[in-house]
């Protein structure tokens, strides 16, 4: 596993839509460790594939395992090939980004989301989630339609500046 250089706002490969992946491979395999290993290292709640140069349809989300109310904490997800196929409710928490370091904001998003797609394996997945994981599903499956949470902002006033050495683990990927 290696820690793989996080793609900055401004990297091109952050507004691509990315390809669909075609199978399981070993390369996605490596893929998958390097992210796992990217993120714990940048203390992220999740990562998707185009953050770390490769524009493909993946992406990984770890909540903190004492992560209050939240019944998945700690559960690694790993999703290829992502859709929400389901959407409701609605609340606007703080959302940073490890690809926009220092800034947070407050995102609309929908509060339970349900995803469908490939687990690590090719094996198809489907995961029903609420409150902060839902949240961070939103924002992944963002990145791969090269959509970044500025973007879902009326006006960049509304970002605050936090210290991207703060420790708690603010941000998504």
């Amino acid at each position: 596993m290696a820690v793989r250089e996080i793609r900055l706002i401004g990297d091109p490969v952050l507004r691509e839509k990315c390809k669909r992946i075609a199978k399981s491979d070993k390369g996605l395999q490596k893929l998958i460790d390097d992210m796992i290993e990217t993120m714990s290292a940048a203390r992220g709640l999740g990562l998707a594939a185009p953050q770390v140069g490769v524009p493909i349809r993946l992406f990984i989300v770890q909540l903190p395992e004492d992560t209050e109310d939240e019944p998945q904490a700690g559960k690694l997800f790993i999703f290829y090939n992502p859709e929400i196929v389901k959407a409701s409710g609605e609340h606007t928490p703080e959302e940073g980004c490890l690809s926009i370091p220092g800034y947070v904001a407050n995102v609309r998003r929908a509060d339970e989301v349900t995803v469908k797609g490939k687990d690590r394996d090719g094996r198809d997945h489907r995961v029903k989630a609420t409150g902060l994981l839902a949240q961070a599903f939103q924002h992944e499956i963002d990145h791969l339609d090269g959509i970044l949470f500025i973007d879902r902002l009326n006006s960049l006033d509304e970002l605050r500046t936090v210290d991207p050495n703060e420790t708690e683990p603010v941000a998504a990927g």
